[in-house]
């Protein structure tokens, strides 16, 4: 099989395409621009493109599939040539699908926590030395790509992200892996440019649980009231599993499960204890036992960027996470707050994504920061300019977030400059961001924050 990735250096893109040369296929991509870690990435597998650009000459007739990333757009040459020659083209959430159509696929979805309840499942499943192909959102411990497809697996774990599947294919990616067991977090609006009610992303969470194959099974967070409402209008042959945040008790910073033996883990917070829940009933439905999940999940360390430890002495702790949307916000702030009530929390928040940069949208926002110590909002109008959105005040942002514990910056150097003259001793920081805070180098500056503790 020949296949050509048009925007190869796609997260989940980059990714897919070592997987397929890892089961010999033949592969070919192209991209405008490819930054770390794809680029050493790519680079090791000998898949880097050896010029940056679209190239039409790369797009022949022997090619079997050209997949193609949300990043490509619909005037792209390589597209235009490979329709042209009438050749199959995927989104990659299809293409996935087209190599897991003879597994059972399980699906995780949520605006929250389906790339951690994922990698929690994965990481059970490789303790127990169990076969399973899997796609996941995130790097994970132990694991040198985030997509594996092998044709002996009888599982496939993935992580099914609501988002648009590609610019020919206007589906969101989960719509298109048709489950066998499907799992929904929780939901709380977000991608507000491509959904612009709250009741219309709320359809996208009915829709794929309509998709479940028959007499398939949806495990859901029955703390969330939306998923109730889905629950309750479900295909008869379909299996319901609720599940609630599992007991726990916190002792001395550390977070243990309450059950027949206490469990110590490396994680902690409410939303890693539903996640947690959640991982178990799936486990549970590949024959997977309670003592074997316990046993397992007590070793998980996390996914990258969610809730992630980078540093750390007897005094600091540096944090770092990947919360953006207003839930996910508060949730991951108040998770600190409670694993470490003796320590202060300075928390820091950049403004990177469409929504959270939409004027209109900032409202939803208040008081999410208010239970830190400090909290510190970091924007940059680069980025607005980029995303072709309005301008807005620092002052507004202040408004909107409420509370007298909000310092808002937009000036890079002043805000790494601001975070270096606290005194650290007895607090913890928190940065939370899907970007990097304009170019922070994290080790390195989490470094500095621990020097001075």
């Amino acid at each position: 099989m020949k296949v050509h990735f048009i925007a190869i250096g796609g997260s989940a893109m980059h990714n897919l395409a070592i997987a397929l040369q890892k089961k010999d296929y033949i592969v070919t991509g192209s991209d405008d621009q490819i930054f770390e870690p794809a680029k050493s990435n790519l680079a090791r597998y000998n898949l880097l493109p050896k010029k940056i650009g679209w190239d039409e000459n790369k797009i022949t007739p022997d090619i079997d599939a050209v997949i193609l990333g949300m990043h490509a757009r619909e005037d792209n040459i390589e597209l235009i040539k490979a329709r042209e020659l009438n050749l199959k083209i995927f989104s990659y959430p299809e293409y996935i699908y087209e190599q897991s159509k003879d597994k059972i696929r399980v699906v995780i979805g949520g605006s929250h926590g389906k790339t951690t309840i994922t990698s929690m499942i994965i990481h059970v499943l490789n303790y127990h030395k169990i076969n399973f192909d899997y796609m996941v959102g995130a790097q994970i411990d132990g694991f040198d790509t985030m997509v594996s497809l092998t044709k002996k697996a009888k599982y496939i774990i993935i992580e099914g992200d609501e988002y648009l599947s590609s610019t020919l294919d206007k589906r969101p990616k989960f719509h298109l892996y048709k489950p066998h067991i499907a799992v929904v977090s929780g939901i709380a609006w977000d991608h507000i440019n491509v959904f612009p009610t709250f009741e219309n992303y709320i359809e996208q969470f009915k829709i794929f649980a309509s998709l479940i194959e028959p007499s398939g099974s949806f495990i859901y967070n029955e703390e969330d009231t939306e998923l109730q409402s889905i629950a309750k209008e479900l295909r008869h042959d379909i299996k319901k599993h609720a599940y609630t945040t599992h007991p726990y008790e916190i002792i001395d910073n550390i977070t243990y499960l309450t059950n027949n033996n206490n469990v110590p883990l490396e994680i902690f917070g409410d939303h890693n204890l539903q996640n947690i829940s959640a991982a178990k009933l799936v486990c549970k439905q590949l024959s997977i036992s309670d003592k074997q999940f316990y046993d397992a999940i007590s070793s998980f360390k996390g996914a990258s960027k969610r809730l992630q430890l980078i540093n750390k002495n007897d005094k600091t702790s540096v944090f770092l996470d990947f919360a953006h949307s207003p839930s996910k916000l508060k949730a991951t702030i108040d998770a600190v707050k409670k694993q470490f009530p003796n320590r202060k929390l300075i928390a820091c928040l950049e403004l990177h994504t469409f929504s959270s940069l939409k004027k209109e949208f900032m409202v939803q926002y208040d008081g999410t920061m208010k239970n830190a110590d400090k909290a510190f909002i970091y924007f940059n109008y680069d980025t607005i300019d980029h995303k072709n959105l309005k301008k807005f005040s620092k002052k507004y942002v202040a408004k909107c977030f409420g509370g007298n514990n909000i310092k808002v910056i937009s000036d890079p150097k002043f805000f790494l400059k601001k975070l270096l003259s606290i005194n650290w001793d007895n607090k913890n920081l928190l940065l939370m961001s899907s970007g990097n805070f304009s170019g922070i180098d994290f080790l390195e500056f989490s470094n500095k924050i621990i020097n001075k503790s």
